[in-house]
């Protein structure tokens, strides 16, 4: 089993896309990486021999990827916070920051929908 950026890739699958486990690397950085690495990309991930994983690994050591992008994306959105920023404001309340609408949509921000009203009237009418 390749290892990675500390990700384990999956032998079944061509190394083109396994490399997609890896956060910060899509289809397009897993096609240059494997051409700059001179392996082929059709080739399973479990076929590899050290020498094409270790030039994998050089190339991919030279993207921001993982842990490091991950760092990098939270201290993005706290320093928006810490400005007090409309964008960083939509962060803290955990509301959609890019302009879309809240009224009808947005329930895997907002949450579990919550019904106003209980019926009670309609109990103590009776």
């Amino acid at each position: 089993m390749a290892r990675i950026a500390s990700v384990n890739l999956p032998n079944e699958k061509r190394i083109e896309a396994a490399l997609l486990a890896i956060t910060g690397i899509g289809r397009s950085l897993a096609l240059k990486i494997c051409i700059l690495a001179k392996v082929d990309p059709n080739k399973k991930a479990g076929e590899l021999n050290e020498k094409e994983e270790e030039a994998l690994r050089t190339e991919v050591a030279k993207h921001l990827t993982e842990g490091d992008l991950r760092r990098m994306v939270t201290q993005n959105i706290k320093l928006l916070q810490d400005i007090g920023s409309y964008r960083g404001t939509r962060h803290k309340r955990r509301l959609p920051s890019r302009g879309q609408r809240t009224r009808s949509n947005a329930r895997t921000k907002r949450g579990k929908k919550v019904t106003m009203g209980s019926g009670r009237r309609a109990e103590a009418k009776k």
